[in-house]
């Protein structure tokens, strides 16, 4: 018997690979299970979440939601305004620890990425390191890779591979991994981003992906290309601005705009925060001369 067709194949593609206006657009998807359609929906609020809309996603996620759909609103609340931290948190500690739904697969994967942003790594593994998802399998590989586990990273892809070595999500963790482990995997990973940008709809993450593949291999100039197109794109993704900078640096033209750029848009963004210590440091050493 042929397996039932996966409904929501196209849109969960256009989600991982940053196409978030295309995954609202084919969210009308009919004939779904109850289940499906929860999926769906957690998608496209996710989707809203990636574009910086957050407040509409804390304002149509009510309290007779489900609970994946009320993590997922629990994200937008904590992207909101720094203001919402404590609170968010308090509330994802406490539904983690009810029998009743602390095992739920969106709610863990919530957990995960907001104890990332954090840079509390230890605490995102507690609920994403036993798996059960691609996604949630990828983010653990994402997670290793901010700890410099590319070994712990590499065991993780292999689940993966084993599952679906295809999977979108596979062949993503597959190139984050050879960027991390650098040297002649470098082109490895370029090539899997070639091959999406020649199979799907181009996104900012697609040519993130070319151009930080470029910086590594020293292609200043082609990767500044790829990422004035993700600039035209998306004027305010947080990775293009902070890639350009660097790319800039390298070139020996001006970064301050494109710094400038993301300290507005994302102040809380590794790079500012970089920079800002740097500053700080800069003046502690004036000021004892």
């Amino acid at each position: 018997m042929a397996a039932a067709p996966d409904l929501l194949f196209g849109l969960r593609n256009n989600f991982y690979l940053g196409a978030y206006q295309a995954a609202i657009n084919s969210g009308d998807v009919q004939n779904l299970s109850e289940e499906d359609a929860i999926e769906r929906d957690c998608l496209i609020y996710r989707s809203y979440i990636a574009l910086g809309s957050y407040q509409l996603v804390v304002n149509e996620v009510d309290s007779s939601a489900a609970t994946p759909l009320q993590a997922v609103k629990l994200l937008a609340l904590y992207l909101l305004s720094t203001d919402n931290k404590e609170t968010v948190i308090s509330s994802l500690r406490e539904w983690l620890s009810d029998a009743a739904v602390g095992n739920n697969p969106i709610l863990r994967l919530i957990a995960g990425i907001i104890f990332m942003h954090e840079q509390d790594y230890n605490e995102a593994l507690k609920y994403t390191n036993v798996g059960g998802t691609m996604e949630l399998t990828a983010l653990n590989v994402q997670i290793f890779l901010k700890m410099h586990r590319s070994d712990y990273a590499e065991k993780q892809l292999r689940i993966m591979q084993q599952i679906d070595e295809d999977h979108t999500l596979t062949q993503l963790a597959t190139a984050w991994l050879n960027l991390a482990v650098g040297g002649s995997k470098i082109q490895e990973a370029y090539l899997i981003f070639q091959d999406f940008s020649e199979k799907y709809q181009m996104t900012s993450l697609i040519l993130n992906g070319k151009a930080v593949c470029c910086i590594h291999m020293g292609n200043f100039d082609e990767a500044e290309s790829f990422l004035l197109e993700a600039l035209n794109k998306d004027a305010k993704d947080p990775e293009t601005l902070a890639n350009l900078v660097v790319c800039s640096l390298h070139l020996g033209k001006p970064s301050s705009r494109f710094l400038s750029q993301l300290k507005l848009s994302h102040p809380e963004h590794m790079l500012i925060k970089r920079s800002s210590t740097a500053e700080e440091s800069f003046d502690r050493a004036i000021q004892t001369v």
